[in-house]
């Protein structure tokens, strides 16, 4: 089986690998309507869907296209849209270089409730009114990227704010403050950093409370209070999503994931695993590779 591509560069006709954006219905139809591959890529992407049919898969999740409707996709998420018609909408794209060298600091995007690395990433629905905000905060972006006007980046990444800003308005669970960087906000990032660090040898939230001198309670009700889920559960999720991942496009046995996740035992890991999927990773990766 081939391993799943990875773009590290952002498309863009003028080159630009930090900044793209493109019209989902002229990609439709550069491709004849076939459906791209699974694929993961090294930068945020955003589509922002007027009309759409069909489904768009993140991380072996399924997601429904409709009208009206915002996915976020994050840096080493594996995604794939697949359309039945031709949509409408634009597909936009910026790497973290963009961000840092256009005054959007990493901890803003880091901040927001919408790029989740791994578990669910269903899109957000707007409504009417905060639909058309959005979508005209994104012509402004197009049109700017098609311009040859002073400053450019910046001025699509002042417009590119606003559009997560409101679209993070849309979803949060406790809207936070974008610019004032609180003591919560910190442990959530130090907490996230050291997940992806060290979720493959260490499951427990004791292990991650210790690193960050606080207590495990401490760390949870946090955790909770911030994203509507416990340290456990999102510790759980990136074995999980990292897990789906292998199964799917490494050419490894289960045996052989168990010990790349930190599973002691083989059986373990398929405990967990059954656990958390209703199904074993052999009956996992049967279904997906059939569909």
């Amino acid at each position: 089986m081939e391993a799943v591509k990875i773009y590290q560069e952002v498309y863009s006709d003028e080159g630009n690998v930090s900044f793209g954006i493109f019209r989902m219905e002229d990609i439709y139809i550069e491709e004849n309507g076939a459906p791209d591959e699974p694929h993961r890529h090294g930068y945020y992407t955003v589509l922002i869907v007027n009309q759409a049919n069909g489904v768009h898969k993140i991380d072996f999740n399924t997601y429904e296209f409709s009208n009206k409707q915002i996915f976020f996709v994050a840096p080493g998420q594996v995604h794939q849209v697949i359309t039945t018609e031709k949509p409408i909408g634009f597909a936009m794209t910026f790497s973290s270089q963009f961000l840092v060298e256009n005054s959007i600091p990493i901890s803003f995007i880091e901040s927001l409730n919408l790029f989740q690395n791994y578990g669910q990433s269903p899109p957000i629905s707007p409504n009417n009114k905060q639909f058309n905000a959005i979508e005209n905060y994104t012509n402004q972006i197009f049109e700017l990227n098609n311009s040859d006007t002073n400053m450019k980046c910046l001025s699509i990444s002042a417009f590119l704010k606003l559009l997560l800003i409101e679209c993070n308005n849309i979803c949060s669970i406790n809207p936070i403050e974008m610019d004032v960087d609180t003591t919560g906000d910190n442990l959530i990032r130090s907490f996230r950093k050291a997940v992806e660090q060290d979720y493959k040898k260490e499951h427990s939230t004791t292990y991650y409370a210790n690193s960050l001198y606080i207590s495990p309670d401490h760390l949870n009700r946090t955790f909770k209070a911030k994203t509507g889920k416990t340290a456990k559960e999102y510790i759980q999720s990136r074995i999980i999503t990292e897990a789906k991942r292998l199964l799917y496009f490494a050419d490894l046995t289960n045996k052989e994931i168990a010990y790349e996740l930190g599973f002691n035992e083989p059986a373990n890991f398929s405990a967990f695993f059954k656990k958390h999927t209703q199904l074993s990773p052999s009956h996992f990766k049967k279904n997906e590779i059939q569909q």
